[in-house]
C-alpha cells in the first residue's frame, strides 16, 4: 500500500503544486489504484509517474469545487482512448453524476469501459473482503466528505514449527490451516487451524480528508489511523482567514492529529501563497504540536507498512 501525491495545492495550480489529487496504490493488495480527487491536469501529472490509468479501479471525489473535479472528464476519456477496458466506479457527492454525464455528452466522449457513478451519503460506501471505506461530511462551504479506508484484518501467522513438532508436515494442508479451517489428517486425527494461528494481523487505516475546518467528523474519521492526510491551506496565525474560507491551518491539522491519536500526519492542500522557501516553516509549525508530521509535495510517495500483529 503506497500513496502517490499527484497534486498538493489549493484553489489554483502553482509552479510547484498542481491542484488536488492523490493515488492510493494497491498494486500488491488488488492490482489496482484508487484515486482521491481529480483536479485540473491530473492526467498530465500522471504522465510524470509510473501510474497506469487502466489500473484505476475507483475514484473518490471529496466535493465539487473545481480544483477537485475539473480533471475528471479528461481522465475518464483518456483512460478509454488508451485502451482501459476494466470497470471504473466514481464515488462523489450529489451532483457528480450530472457533472460527468453532461461533460461526456456535450464533448461526445464515448467510453469503452463500464462506468458506475455512486452519489454518496455518510456511512459505509464500499466493503469487500479486503477493504472498507467509510465517509462523513466535513465542515466546508459545500458538501465535502472525508474518507476512512480500513484494510480488513488478516489471519495471524501460522506456527509451522509447532505443526512440525506435532507431526504435521508442510503441504497443501497448511493453506487450509492458515485459513483457520478444521482438517482431518491421514491418521484420522482432526486438527483446527485456529490452534496454530497467532493473533490476527490488524489492517492499516488511512484517513483522507477533503477541504474542511476542524470538526467532530474529521476527528472521528481520523481516530487512531495509521496515516492522516489533512488539508493545511493556511499557515499558523491565520485561523480567522481559514475559518472564513472553510479551511484549516497547519497547527489546526496537527492538533486534530494529536487528538485523534494517529501515527502520522501529512499536510496537504497548501495555498499557492506559500513559496517553496516557506514550506519548511509550515511543517515546523505542525511539528511543534504533532512531531510525526510531513508536508506533501507533488510526486512524493509514501509506503504504509503493514502491521506485524
Amino acid at each position: 500500500m503506497e500513496l502517490l501525491f499527484l497534486g498538493t495545492g489549493a484553489g489554483v495550480p502553482a509552479k510547484h503544486r498542481n491542484v488536488s489529487s492523490l493515488a492510493l496504490m494497491l498494486l500488491q493488495e488488488r492490482n489496482a489504484v484508487w484515486l482521491f480527487d481529480c483536479g485540473e491536469a491530473t492526467q498530465h501529472q500522471i504522465l510524470q509517474t509510473s501510474l497506469k490509468p487502466g489500473k484505476i479501479e475507483k475514484i473518490f471525489i471529496s466535493h465539487l469545487h473545481g480544483d477537485h473535479i475539473f480533471g475528471l472528464p479528461g481522465l475518464l476519456g483518456s483512460r478509454s482512448f488508451q485502451g482501459g477496458l476494466s470497470e471504473l466506479t466514481v464515488y462523489g457527492p450529489k451532483g457528480i453524476q450530472e457533472f460527468i454525464e453532461t461533460a461526456l455528452r456535450v464533448s461526445q466522449t464515448r467510453l469503452r469501459y463500464p462506468l458506475t457513478i455512486v452519489e454518496i451519503e455518510e456511512g459505509i460506501i464500499f466493503e469487500d473482503d479486503q477493504f472498507l471505506v467509510e465517509t462523513a461530511l466535513l465542515d466546508h462551504g459545500i458538501s465535502s466528505f472525508g474518507f476512512r479506508i480500513t484494510e480488513q484484518d488478516k489471519p495471524g501467522k501460522l506456527d509451522s514449527e509447532q505443526l512440525k513438532a506435532d507431526g504435521i508436515q508442510p503441504g497443501p494442508i497448511y493453506k487450509k490451516l492458515k485459513m483457520g479451517e478444521t482438517v482431518e489428517l491421514d491418521t484420522g486425527k482432526i486438527v483446527s487451524g485456529l490452534d496454530y494461528l497467532g493473533p490476527d494481523i490488524k489492517g492499516r487505516v488511512v484517513t483522507i480528508l477533503g477541504d474542511t475546518r476542524p470538526c467532530e467528523n474529521a476527528l472521528k474519521l481520523a481516530s487512531k489511523a495509521d496515516l492522516l492526510i489533512h488539508e493545511a491551506t493556511f499557515a499558523a496565525g491565520n485561523e480567522k482567514m481559514a475559518a472564513e474560507y472553510f479551511h484549516s491551518t497547519t497547527t489546526q491539522a496537527a492538533t486534530l492529529a494529536k487528538q485523534a491519536d494517529v501515527r502520522e500526519l501529512i499536510l496537504n492542500h497548501i495555498s499557492s501563497r506559500y513559496l517553496k522557501a516557506e514550506w519548511d516553516q509550515l511543517v515546523e509549525e505542525a511539528k511543534s504540536i504533532f512531531p510525526h508530521t510531513q508536508l506533501s509535495r507533488d510526486f512524493s510517495q509514501m509506503t504504509i507498512a503493514p502491521h506485524k500483529t
